[in-house]
């Protein structure tokens, strides 16, 4: 049985479904002891994002409708499901984004949808509010659409004129694993073809070149392995030149009962970590310039849970090390275990203004890094 409310304001649709687009959390980046799926502290439609350089901003987020008629098994909006269901017209959402626009308390807005009829229908609800706060309230901030899956080229291509940034999920890793998921939408049709579209147009001879992409993983949902997901990753970076990719973990007791991730081994607080340690091997990829032969996995194809795993690679190429801090260059500082991307470019200019270290002390920093780092430097 499906709860319809009848006649709702505003901001008690806005307080259902924005609570409900708590299930999307690209980045949420937990570990075993911290999750970070949550919104603001007084659980509103105020969303945490991660930014691409790193730190935290607050984004305005919210389903425009959370009717749906697909069947992914580990959605827990999915068709069937006994939820209050209601949707937010374009005057409702526009106005309810500028009031907090307006304050300075947010940075843009993040729009996603359900998917009651055709997918270029929920398209549409997205691309009517996009349209309004461009042209009518001339709005030139960060604005993120969502792009349904089995969309059509046109409402693609009108998305990507409209936003700042456009994201597609991609889900999971191959067609044998979304099959898993979902008998209703088509893999390399529905998913893979728009985001070689996307790609194409935002490419950098692209017509909308200044417009980002993004996906996101369900972690743990099709019982894949991250040796799948991170071949996947790669690809996407190095073919279609992605912005960034996210990882979700999967939040066991969502989906259908005969879901793989329902009957993961692993516990929830393990799936965490698991996601935490596919962004630290997506940092890797994007920021320490690893190739993806390069990531060290168990036997299983898996990250290790109990390392990250720039420490558990330095570990595996004892002859890399040790590493000898006065002559070093950027790219062999970047491989000890505890330097990070700021720290060797500290050491580096320390290096230019004459100075020498003679040891680990000398480094400027103290506490479980440099104790990391000592063990992998020479001086």
């Amino acid at each position: 049985m499906t709860a319809i409310l009848s006649s709702p304001d505003t901001r008690s649709k806005l307080a259902i479904l924005s609570q409900e687009s708590q299930y999307d959390l690209a980045c949420s980046c937990g570990t075993r002891d911290q999750d970070r799926r949550r919104r603001s502290p007084n659980d509103t439609w105020l969303y945490p994002v991660a930014l691409p350089g790193g730190g935290y901003s607050i984004l305005f987020k919210t389903l425009v409708s959370n009717y749906c008629a697909n069947d992914y098994k580990y959605c827990p909006l999915r068709a069937g499901q006994d939820l209050r269901r209601c949707a937010l017209t374009s005057e409702e959402t526009v106005r309810a984004f500028l009031d907090y626009w307006k304050t300075g308390k947010i940075f843009g807005l993040f729009l996603t949808n359900g998917v009651a009829g055709a997918p270029d229908q929920a398209m549409e609800q997205m691309l009517a509010i996009a349209r309004r706060l461009r042209t009518r309230e001339q709005f030139r901030g960060y604005l993120h659409l969502k792009i349904i899956p089995g969309a059509s080229d046109a409402a693609i291509e009108e998305a990507l004129r409209l936003s700042s940034a456009v994201s597609i999920n991609i889900e999971t890793a191959g067609e044998a694993r979304f099959q898993k998921l979902s008998t209703r939408k088509r893999y390399l049709e529905d998913i893979i073809r728009p985001l070689k579209l996307i790609s194409r147009l935002t490419g950098k001879d692209g017509p909308y070149s200044r417009v980002k992409q993004t996906t996101q993983f369900v972690v743990g949902a099709a019982d894949e392995t991250d040796s799948e997901l991170l071949k996947y990753t790669w690809g996407l970076y190095q073919r279609l030149h992605l912005s960034r990719v996210y990882f979700s973990a999967y939040q066991r007791g969502l989906g259908e009962t005969d879901l793989p991730g329902e009957h993961s081994p692993l516990s929830n607080r393990d799936l965490l970590m698991r996601e935490h340690r596919l962004y630290q091997a997506d940092w890797l990829f994007r920021k320490y310039h690893f190739r993806l032969e390069e990531i060290p996995l168990d036997g299983q194809g898996n990250l290790p849970l109990d390392i990250d795993p720039k420490e558990y690679w330095a570990q595996r190429h004892p002859d890399f090390f040790p590493v000898n801090v006065n002559r070093a260059d950027y790219e062999q500082l970047l491989r000890v275990p505890g330097l990070g991307m700021v720290t060797v470019r500290r050491l580096l200019a320390r290096r230019s203004g004459g100075a020498r270290f003679r040891a680990a002390a000398d480094l400027g920093f103290a506490g479980r890094r440099l104790q990391k780092a000592a063990a992998y430097l020479a001086f």
